[in-house]
Parts: C-alpha cells; structure tokens; sequence
C-alpha cells in the first residue's frame, strides 16, 4: 500500500523534527538548515548530511559522505528502511555520523 501524499509529508515533517532535536541534544557543533523540505547537518570538519523528501516516489533521500541512499517508510515496523541494504535509517545514520563527525549519537527512534 502506498502512503497517501499527506501523510507522506506528515512522516516525513516528523523524521526531519526528530532528526533536528536529535543533533540540537548531541553537543556536536553542528549547523541545521531548513529550506523547503531539505534539511542540511553542516559538521564542524566541513562534511554534511543532506536529507531530502522525493514526493512521486514517497521516499526520504539521504546524501551523505558514503553516498546516496533512498529510504521507504515500512508501516510495519514505523521506520524508514533503505531500499538497497534493508538497513534502517537509525541504524545507518548512527554508523554516518561516526564516520563523518567521529560522534556516538542514539538514532533509536528512527
């Protein structure tokens, strides 16, 4: 079943709050910009997270170091799963945010 536009957005306006509280919390000089649905991490080191709504295909996009990944929202678990690596977005963010900033943040809601 395919999430509706509103709540597509709903998921997504909810993931990028947590997202932002997540790194306001984590001590981390970061700076947080959000334009229009994109929501940039800018870390200290000059590296940054891009997280990106792509409304035809109801997805969350992330760009980062390592690479871009594409997350669809698994209704059955509540959580943004990668649609490559299966790997969720918690999970994959924890493991970026080491790599890119050298920090241990708690992704656990996500």
């Amino acid at each position: 079943m395919s999430l509706t536009e509103a709540r597509f957005h709903d998921l997504v306006d909810a993931t990028q709050q947590m997202l932002e509280d997540i790194f306001d919390e984590s001590g981390l000089d970061v700076d947080l910009e959000s334009s229009a649905g994109v929501l940039t991490v800018k870390f200290e080191s000059g590296s940054q997270l891009i997280f990106s709504r792509q409304e035809p295909l109801r997805q969350l996009w992330l760009a980062a170091v390592s690479g871009g990944f594409h997350f669809d929202y698994d209704e059955e678990s509540e959580r943004w799963m990668c649609d490559k690596s299966e790997e969720q977005l918690g999970e994959m963010l924890e493991r970026i945010v080491g790599q890119q900033a050298g920090a241990k943040l708690d992704f656990e809601g996500l």
